[in-house]
This record gives C-alpha cells, sequence and structure tokens, in this order.
C-alpha cells in the first residue's frame, strides 16, 4: 500500500466527524498525480513553504517599521504564531492539521511591504481596489512558480480566502464570510489571537504603552501576561467548540468581548498612534511613487518585473510586482529611481 493511503486511513480513523479528510478533499484546478507518500493538504503545506513568497515574509513588516530589535514580530514570525495556534485548537478538537497549517502558512502570503499601511496606500491607486487576502489568493494561483501557481487545493484556497476580518465580526454568522472547513475557521480565529496578542507585546516593547495602559477589565478578563493572555483565548475557543460537539469553532460570550476590546483597544491605542503611524504616512508616498513610475515607464518595468502576466493591465502587474516586495526592497527601488547619487570621479 501506498504510503499516502496509509496516512489517509490513519486520518479516517483518529480524526473528528467534521474533520476535512485529506482523501475527500474537493481536489485541485489542474489534475495531477497524487504524490505517493503525502496526503493532499501536507503536499500543500509543503510547497508553500519552499515558494518564494514564504520567504519574503521574513522581510516584510508586521507592526514596526523594519524595527532594529532583534524581537519585533515580522509577518514571517506572525505566520508562523497563527499556525501554531490554530495547530494547537486543531489537534485538540482532532481536526486536520495538515489542512490547518497549510491555510496558516499562506495566508498572509499576499500582504504587501510596510504592513496595513501599505495594503491602504494599494487599495486607494489600484483601479478595482486591493485586499491583502484576495493577493495571497492570487499569488497562489497564478503568480508562484513562474506565474503557474502552486495548484493548491480547493481546501486551502478557500481558507486563506476567507481568513480576513478587519475590524468585523471575527466569528460571523454569515456562511459566506466563513471558510467551508472548520480547518479554515480555526485559522481565521487564530490570526486575530496571534496579532492582537503579538501587537500588545510589541506594543509594550516599543514603548507605545506602558502596562498601565491595558484596561483593568482586560486583565482580569484574559490575564496579566502575553502567555496567560494566549493561554485564555486558545483554551477557551477548545472547551467552548468541544460543548458544541464540535462542529463549529466558538469562544464564550465573555471571552470573544473581551478580545474584540483587546482589538479595539489596539487600533485606538497603537496602530494609529503618532509613534508608529509617522513613518507609514511617509511609506504611502513611496508606494504611490513607485506605481506612478512604473506605469509611466512600462519598459523599464519589465526589466525588471520580467513579464509574466502579460495578459493582464499595467495596473494589475504593477501592483502585483509592488505587492511582493519587501519593504528594504521598495526602499533600495525608490533610493535607486528617485534619490540623487553623488557623482563620483
Amino acid at each position: 500500500m501506498l504510503i499516502r493511503k496509509m496516512l489517509e486511513e490513519q486520518e479516517r480513523k483518529t480524526l473528528s466527524p467534521y474533520a476535512k479528510l485529506s482523501s475527500e478533499t474537493q481536489g485541485r484546478e489542474k489534475q495531477e498525480k497524487p504524490c505517493p507518500i503525502r496526503p493532499a493538504f501536507q503536499h500543500d503545506r509543503d510547497r508553500i513553504i519552499h515558494s518564494k513568497s514564504f520567504r519574503r515574509l521574513k522581510h516584510k513588516t508586521q507592526v514596526f517599521l523594519s524595527p532594529t530589535g532583534d524581537h519585533y514580530r515580522t509577518r514571517l514570525t506572525h505566520t508562523l504564531e497563527v499556525s501554531q495556534i490554530a495547530r494547537t485548537i486543531a489537534k485538540a478538537l482532532r481536526l486536520n492539521e495538515d489542512l490547518t497549517e497549510a491555510i496558516a502558512m499562506a495566508h498572509d502570503l499576499g500582504h504587501p511591504p510596510f504592513g496595513h499601511a501599505g495594503e491602504e496606500v494599494l487599495d486607494r491607486i489600484l483601479p478595482q481596489g486591493f485586499k491583502h487576502f484576495q493577493q495571497s489568493l492570487r499569488v497562489v494561483e497564478c503568480l508562484e512558480n513562474n506565474g503557474h501557481g502552486l495548484n493548491l487545493t480547493y481546501e486551502v484556497r478557500n481558507g486563506i480566502s476567507h481568513h480576513s476580518k478587519g475590524q468585523n465580526e471575527i466569528l460571523s454568522d454569515d456562511t459566506d464570510e466563513m471558510a467551508s472547513t472548520l480547518e479554515g475557521q480555526s485559522v481565521r480565529i487564530a490570526d486575530v489571537v496571534a496579532y492582537v496578542n503579538h501587537d500588545l507585546d510589541d506594543a509594550l516593547r516599543g514603548e507605545v504603552i506602558t502596562e498601565q495602559d491595558i484596561p483593568k477589565e482586560l486583565s482580569r478578563a484574559l490575564g496579566n501576561t502575553h502567555s496567560q493572555r494566549i493561554n485564555t483565548m486558545v483554551t477557551d475557543i477548545i472547551y467552548t467548540s468541544s460543548k458544541e460537539d464540535g462542529s463549529c469553532i466558538r469562544m464564550s460570550k465573555e471571552t470573544y468581548e473581551a478580545l474584540k476590546n483587546l482589538r479595539e483597544f489596539l487600533y485606538t491605542n497603537v496602530y494609529t498612534q503618532e509613534k508608529v503611524y509617522a513613518d507609514f504616512v511617509k511609506c504611502s508616498k513611496i508606494l504611490t511613487d513607485l506605481y506612478q513610475y512604473y506605469l509611466k515607464n512600462l519598459e523599464r518595468f519589465n526589466r525588471e518585473a520580467g513579464n509574466l502576466r502579460d495578459e493582464d493591465p499595467p495596473e494589475r502587474r504593477v501592483c502585483d510586482f509592488i505587492a511582493g516586495m519587501t519593504d528594504r526592497y521598495v526602499l533600495q527601488r525608490y533610493q535607486e529611481i528617485f534619490i540623487p547619487h553623488p557623482w563620483v570621479d
């Protein structure tokens, strides 16, 4: 028997009836011969981790722009923390960990440089708008692998496209807002649990806020330390979901409200504070200038970006190129194009 078949049989015997089995995937857009060793979702996870887009996450901003301290989060460490939290939930609820991890690893592949400020800029200047979760899907479907995409399974792509919620409802009753699998829903809530906690931790480290600024009711509900807050939220998700027979991902009313209040606290006291946001205002000009420059100089753009996706309009291709840049590469391109260089004899 093929090793893949043995692993698929193990899933069938051990996972929850609400888990998505690898052997029951809705498949890939392009048919291909299955791996003899890896089940479909494990194969997807491996493709994502080996992609160029995944490697670039290490030089993309989470909250603080190009921090010099070694312990601030990047988009890559955020992704790893989301994966760890989501897998903890999936393991406890006997969901498919490979599917969960694949969605988590890919969920932010389309995030542009300079964090959410970069997303706001591209959304404003691109005619059809820009959302990072849509771009993440575009990356895995048609930009990665020299324009061929990664040909991931439907379930992973569905989870990617439904992970984002902005300031909207985290666990929505609208089925169109939520992933079709519990694994995808686990990543959606793990994303919020991860970023509210590590962004709070980074804000304290960067002295944007102090411990005394954190509302007392949040500390009482969630805990006084980084680890306590994460443990409270993850434990609550697992036990509350278990009470629902494991057929949905839920939080208790009290902890869910505390999570949303912590998110609101961060939006008010961290993300929009001058100390954090001032540099991103400057970054907005950088991205806008680069976008306009490349549109006016398509010959140079084609030399730098290559001729992939020739069928797309220039606005879309330029946006794809900029969205894929790391923070430092954006600054390097801007300096080379717009900053005068001293004449050297």
